[in-house]
């Protein structure tokens, strides 16, 4: 047991450690302190060069340091890699991207590992704008705005940007707030998403080849540039070819488009065609065998290959002198093509969405909060309820050094997500905690006790995180935007919460009983009771119904007053002042005017440091809420710069997208129960969900609130833990099924909930305790995140006791034996007829 023990405890150490060193650096650094003393190499030279690019900076000529070194290494052919030989670049030989890549990763060091998002630390915005040619000729009838976000939506996500804004602007703009990406020290970003990938094949004039750049073209052809890189100097000439106007092939036949490695161990982007585009494409090389195709993106050739053979397998491949990530890049481009040219008409930095004292009662609420539940669990359950708390600890941790390995970015969403992993992993300790003290209730010895209690619990456990497991895996392949975001949080917290409940703390509790522990669970101070809870189903019903009722009707009346800006869109103003506002004032004048829901931030150019008002109204309270604040606030002399309409930042994909995520998620866990249980549990598991998940919703818009894009967090947050409640209740039906084969339905289901009751009613009160202490202390989102869970907390529990088990009661009409004819068990025990309850 020694070496066992002392095996668990290096190994929790172990991924202690790897997620504390995950999270470094907790902060973001500013590049120009990182850069000041990270050079290994020919320091003074660098100083040189550094100060240097900061005068250029101090003169104007560029807007960031980093601009400015870029730009000096590019004019006077400077290798920065000379600098800094801890950076491995390979045997990049072109200067200009070796260089690139140098200061990307440069920059990439001094950000924070887990960055925060725009609710939490602000951002970029930058609006884009279609160009006024294709605006005026009605290109964007045939590709409206709505589908060009769609396609800045997919981008993004190929760039691994968590959770961004996007959202149409007036007739002709798009708004993108993106959060932990720099465009001031990477403009490339913006270009990777403005460009309309605009794919074409080709041909390459068959007789006149031009000797200069200065050659007129023959009619119907136009003289292009053609770069090649050298690959013993690095020099990238240009060769000028003649290429034909019109072209044989669009991107539209193209399927698909994928970064593979070639011969020569440089990276190349394969294409994949259409059915219609593999015909069209073996047709057009069929009849131009011995001629040169080019392949023209945006104008730009990137290779012209010569037609050995009509191609019929619908493949071709762009060679260029690419860099993994320019070949990523431009993968992701293809893949999602915009049919119009885009500029930038503005870019900004902006500030959090959640104001200043938001964050901090909130993460003030957060501590009472949890100094609520290490108090209850101490009081409680005593030096095991310390073991828990730091179980609890070592979850947490976990969970947000993976986040940090894979990328991700901490959002309310997100943060709702830990909050459930949270709660689960104290559901899950008090679970075990109550099958000890029930073991050691038997007269077992303290060590038989955990054995014993970790035993009977490790199947319940597995269960309803595998089935929470299935939810998240969902949402992952499904989801999107937030609803992906919750899904991966969901599912690395599950993990976590198993690890740590079935090793760390009971490694802990080991330590302990080792040292000489002898009293490892105190006794109860809630006694065994013996209710009879199917006996009020049917009152319960009648009160879910008149919920249910209710709240359908709430929702049915409000209509689309029940949405908020993120998913009806509203008016937009800017507004420029002389005193700034707090975001709480500017809210409390609306709250007091009733204007409805207001999304004030604060926004400066990028290189300038004035500040601007942005604030986002609902409908047609734009210029109220302009003319309110002045009246409120004379002093800050508020002065309307710009008002626009702008539409919904959750399209109506997003939603049915979250919908259809959530009703398939119901479905997998329906066949997991159906097939790890019976299908009479998979059918009041489920059925108790959508019971709860409505009646919150109901209850939420009984009391004034609207929805918020993070509220599909919430909602699925609720989803999450009632499932998991019910599951553990379930499970325990199954368990006094097979140890009490004498006993009725009815009366083994009322057995099993009287036996969960304990765990059902301290898991519920501990978390409900700090869901609440934000929904009192917290404000704006985070009260109605908090609003949102206490009620499904309370919903949940009441759900899981009176109409889940009553559902399942029903379905088998009281008789075990229809269970025991379908349950999928090791082992049938053979009963006699069921009395009736």
């Amino acid at each position: 047991m020694k070496n066992s023990l002392w095996s668990k405890g290096l190994f929790s150490l172990l991924l202690l450690l790897w997620s504390g060193h995950s999270l470094l650096p907790l902060r973001p650094r500013p590049f120009d302190e990182h850069i000041q003393h990270r050079a290994r190499a020919e320091v003074e030279s660098f100083q040189t060069l550094l100060q240097r690019a900061q005068e250029e900076v101090t003169a104007g000529h560029d807007s960031t340091l980093y601009l400015a070194l870029q730009r000096l290494a590019q004019e006077e052919e400077i290798d920065l890699a000379q600098f800094f030989p801890d950076i491995r670049l390979g045997d990049l030989k072109n200067l200009d991207r070796r260089n690139g890549i140098l200061l990307r990763t440069l920059l990439k060091e001094c950000q924070s590992s887990l960055p925060r998002g725009l609710d939490l630390a602000g951002g970029v915005s930058f609006v884009l704008e279609i160009d006024e040619q294709a605006h005026s000729s009605g290109a964007q009838t045939e590709i409206p705005l709505a589908k060009a976000i769609e396609i800045m939506s997919r981008r993004i996500d190929g760039l691994g940007v968590a959770e961004p804004i996007l959202r149409i602007r007036g007739d002709r703009q798009i708004e993108i707030q993106l959060p932990g990406i720099s465009t001031k020290d990477n403009p490339e970003v913006i270009d990777m998403l403005k460009k309309p990938a605009k794919l074409e094949f080709r041909l390459v004039h068959p007789q006149q080849h031009p000797e200069s750049f200065s050659d007129t073209p023959p009619l119907g052809y136009e003289l292009l540039a053609l770069e090649r890189e050298d690959p013993k100097t690095g020099q990238t000439p240009k060769f000028p070819y003649f290429i034909k106007r019109v072209p044989e092939m669009t991107g539209k036949s193209v399927q698909s488009a994928q970064v593979m490695i070639n011969a020569y161990g440089g990276y190349e982007i394969s294409l994949s065609m259409t059915p219609e585009g593999r015909e069209h494409f073996a047709e057009v090389t069929r009849r131009n065998v011995g001629h040169q195709l080019a392949i023209v993106l945006d104008g730009k050739p990137y290779s012209a290959p010569v037609i050995r053979q009509a191609i019929e397998g619908g493949q071709a491949s762009i060679s260029g002198d690419f860099s993994q990530r320019e070949a990523i890049e431009l993968s992701n481009v293809l893949n999602n093509p915009l049919e119009f040219a885009m500029h930038v008409v503005e870019l900004n930095e902006i500030g959090p969405s959640l104001a200043d004292d938001a964050r901090s009662s909130s993460i003030r609420a957060s501590l009472v909060g949890i100094g609520i539940v290490i108090l209850f669990m101490a009081v409680y359950y005593r030096l095991a309820g310390f073991i828990a708390v730091l179980a609890l600890g070592i979850n947490a941790l976990l969970v947000l050094g993976v986040m940090a390995n894979i990328g991700a970015t901490l959002t309310l969403p997100g943060i709702a997500a830990l909050i459930l992993t949270i709660g689960m992993g104290v559901d899950a300790n008090i679970l075990i905690l109550e099958r000890i003290r029930e073991e050691l209730r038997r007269g077992k010895q303290t060590l038989q006790a955990l054995q014993e209690g970790y035993r009977r619990v490790f199947a319940t456990l597995l269960d309803s995180n595998l089935t929470s497991l299935l939810t998240a895996m969902i949402l992952i392949w499904l989801g999107t935007g937030p609803v992906r975001g919750f899904g991966v949080i969901l599912a690395i917290g599950l993990f976590a919460t198993m690890f740590c409940a079935l090793f760390s703390s009971r490694f802990l509790m080991e330590l302990g009983i080792a040292a000489g522990w002898k009293q490892l669970v105190p006794p109860a101070w809630i006694p065994p009771t013996s209710w009879d809870f199917l006996r009020l189903r049917k009152p319960a019903y009648i009160l879910s119904f008149t919920l249910l009722l209710a709240g359908s009707l709430a929702l049915f009346l409000r209509g689309g007053q029940a949405y908020g800006i993120d998913f009806r869109g509203g008016d937009e103003v800017l507004l420029q002042f002389d005193q700034k506002l707090r975001l709480r004032e500017i809210q409390s004048v609306a709250d007091s005017e009733e204007l409805g829901e207001v999304i004030p931030t604060y926004q400066s150019a990028i290189g300038e440091t004035t500040e601007l008002l942005k604030i986002q109204t609902e409908m047609g309270q734009g210029r109220p809420i302009v003319q309110a604040l002045q009246k409120q606030y004379p002093d800050a002399q508020l002065s309307l710069i710009r008002e626009s309409r702008i539409g919904a930042s959750v399209s109506q994909s997003l939603r049915w997208n979250a919908l259809m995520s959530v009703a398939l998620a119901l479905v997998g866990i329906l066949v997991y129960i159906a097939f790890r249980f019976e299908m009479g549990y998979g059918i009041g598991a489920v059925l108790s969900t959508i019971h709860d998940a409505w009646i919150t919703l109901g209850l939420y818009v009984l009391l004034g609130r609207q929805f918020s894009a993070p509220m599909i967090a919430a909602i699925l947050m609720t989803i999450g833990y009632t499932i998991n409640d019910k599951i553990i209740v379930f499970d325990r039906i199954r368990e006094e099924l097979r140890l009490n084969p004498f006993l009725s339905l009815y009366e083994v289901i009322n057995l099993a909930i009287n036996r969960t009751l304990s765990r059902t009613l301290l898991t519920s009160i501990t978390t409900l305790l700090s869901s609440l202490t934000l929904l009192c202390f917290g404000l704006g989102i985070v009260c109605d995140l908090a609003l949102i869970f206490s009620l499904g907390i309370v919903v949940g529990t009441f759900s899981s006791i009176f109409i889940a088990t009553p559902i399942f009661y029903g379905w088998h009409r009281g008789d075990r034996r229809h269970v025991e004819a379908h349950e999928l068990l090791p082992s049938k025990v053979k009963m006699k007829a069921e009395p009736t309850a």
